[in-house]
């Protein structure tokens, strides 16, 4: 397992290189010119070549990369170039709200879709089977911000039970009052993709030897469900929920626009509007290796679920 991890670890480097090289020269020679972005229309070419000074552009790309290189290493991204705040503290100050509302989203997802789809495969090819199939296709159908909408109108406005908007200093209200809607509103969006994957997974495993075998020892269907298919189907919805991870972040970004949560997805998407590039550079790092790391644990995972895979 060390022998593993270790060679894991140095595998990552050279796709950590590939991802600077890639985002430091698309940045670079196809994001526009950052100084005359930030001068405006009104700016003399004087003040874009001051400005072009006083962020570093001027200096030779090889000086540039060694900086950007140095920022990351060093986890000091400098200032915003359109705020003047440091990047580290919009990172420290925006993450707890990303994290208030992604990790609930997070948590109930993979709790309430792994049921739900082991109880739609106990009972598959019946009537309810179909209907809830039905249902599932149609709620993929429709777009996320029609769920917003709705939700915002019907639970905000007219039954008036969570607040459209609003964010306090206190974890506990945030959690318990803010960010109630828009985890409800995102974990009905995911749950019918969740349900309808993870139920062809249970499909699969269904249809394998060991459960015929089961099922010829005498054993109930139920016990066959939880205690050989789930555990055994549990693989598949690991590296689903790996991949997926990331994206929550990414999806992040709507919920914080539409319901005002002062997190990193906002702050992101006010940074593009703004070409504060700096931010856009250290998010887009920072989901890189966090994308890397959650692969990493995954590939533990797999070996804790099952003592039958090897990593090689």
């Amino acid at each position: 397992m060390a022998a593993y991890l270790i060679r894991r670890l140095w595998q990552m480097i050279p796709t950590l290189i590939g991802v600077v090289l890639l985002v430091f020269f698309l940045f670079k020679y196809f994001g526009g010119d950052p100084a005359e972005i930030l001068g405006g229309q009104n700016a003399t070419p004087e003040q874009i070549e001051a400005i072009r000074a006083q962020l570093g552009l001027d200096r030779p790309v090889i000086e540039q990369l060694w900086i950007f290189v140095k920022q990351i290493l060093s986890f000091d991204w400098g200032r915003s170039w359109a705020t003047s705040e440091s990047v580290s503290h919009i990172f420290a100050t925006r993450l707890p709200a990303t994290l208030t509302v992604m990790v609930p989203i997070l948590l109930l997802e993979v709790l309430l879709a792994i049921p739900f789809a082991l109880a739609v495969a106990y009972v598959r090819g019946s009537l309810t089977d179909r209907a809830i199939m039905v249902l599932t296709t149609v709620a993929l159908s429709i777009s996320f911000l029609v769920y917003v909408i709705a939700g915002q109108y019907v639970f905000a406005f007219r039954l008036g039970w969570f607040p459209v908007q609003g964010w306090t200093d206190s974890f506990w209200t945030n959690l318990t009052v803010y960010s109630v809607l828009p985890v409800l509103l995102a974990t009905m969006v995911s749950l019918a993709p969740q349900t309808r994957l993870y139920r062809s997974f249970f499909l699969d495993e269904i249809g394998q030897d060991y459960v015929r075998t089961a099922r010829a020892k005498g054993l109930a269907e139920r016990t066959i469900l939880l205690k050989h298919v789930l555990r055994n189907a549990l693989i598949p919805i690991l590296t689903n929920i790996a991949v997926g991870l990331p994206s929550i972040f990414v999806g992040s970004f709507l919920i914080e626009v539409f319901f005002s949560i002062p997190g990193i997805g906002r702050e992101v998407l006010l940074a593009v509007n703004r070409s504060d590039y700096p931010v856009i550079q250290a998010v887009t790092i920072y989901l890189a290796v966090l994308t890397m790391v959650i692969n990493l644990l995954t590939d533990v995972l797999y070996k804790l679920v099952d003592p039958r895979v090897v990593l090689k």
